[in-house]
């Protein structure tokens, strides 16, 4: 039953960004190059409760704050709960501005799936220094403070469930792009973890975690489990401390 709500709901997604595509087109004219989806709903893995809809647009000089902003807008307007979840990456034909960071990037390389597409624009791969570059650096910084955060929460709120399950299932997705230097989904992350088994990593917890998304339920259940935080934040900085090393 779980597997069919989220096909349901990846198709409800999948149409939602195919006609937010095609508004975005009369929006943006000649300038715009291509729209992608990009993120679960390209590489797999789509939750109806905690999956983004991750788009990637590319024009000819990127978008101004006015197009962002109408470009969420109709999104919105098209369907409030749908454009909520919506998050918009972009970059213009250089690649040389916009919100595009280099795992975002590299999924736009690997997996992006055209909505609109007038020109194919390949820019350089991101090696996989540059990803480990900037993997130790805000992604590794942000990680650490929510788990600060959750480490020190009695109770887990509606706004709590998606964070929460993103900090338990991060040292996957960090131990598989940092030795890959590629993006993938949960399952293939954490898959990736549990053959490795990284010390300091709690692979149990993360497997319990991944599970939970997929039945799309809270995770109070592993709340008491928040004393472990630490120790996953640890034995990332371990893999970065031993590479430097």
């Amino acid at each position: 039953m779980s597997d069919n709500l989220d096909d349901s709901s990846r198709a409800e997604a999948e149409a939602f960004t195919t006609e937010l595509a095609a508004l975005w087109q009369a929006q943006l004219g000649s300038s715009l190059i291509g729209v992608y989806r990009i993120g679960s709903l390209a590489h797999g893995g789509f939750s109806r409760r905690y999956s983004d809809i991750d788009i990637a647009i590319v024009s000819e000089t990127g978008l101004s704050r006015e197009q962002l902003e109408r470009a969420r807008a109709a999104a919105l307007q098209r369907s409030a709960p749908l454009g909520a979840k919506l998050s918009i990456f972009w970059s213009d034909r250089g690649f040389s501005i916009g919100r595009l960071p280099p795992l975002d990037r590299i999924d736009y390389l690997d997996h992006g799936v055209p909505l609109i597409e007038r020109e194919r624009i390949r820019p350089d791969r991101p090696s996989l220094d540059a990803v480990r570059a900037y993997l130790r650096g805000q992604p590794l910084e942000s990680f650490g403070e929510q788990v600060k955060r959750f480490a020190a929460v009695t109770s887990l709120g509606p706004a709590d469930q998606k964070p929460y399950l993103r900090t338990l299932l991060y040292p996957a997705r960090f131990f598989y792009s940092w030795m890959t230097g590629r993006m993938a989904s949960n399952d293939t992350a954490v898959a990736f973890l549990a053959k490795a088994a990284p010390p300091g990593i709690d692979i149990d917890l993360v497997a319990r975690a991944l599970h939970l998304r997929h039945e799309a339920s809270d995770l109070d259940a592993l709340l008491p489990d928040r004393v472990k935080l630490p120790a996953l934040f640890t034995g990332c900085v371990h893999i970065v401390e031993t590479a430097a090393g």
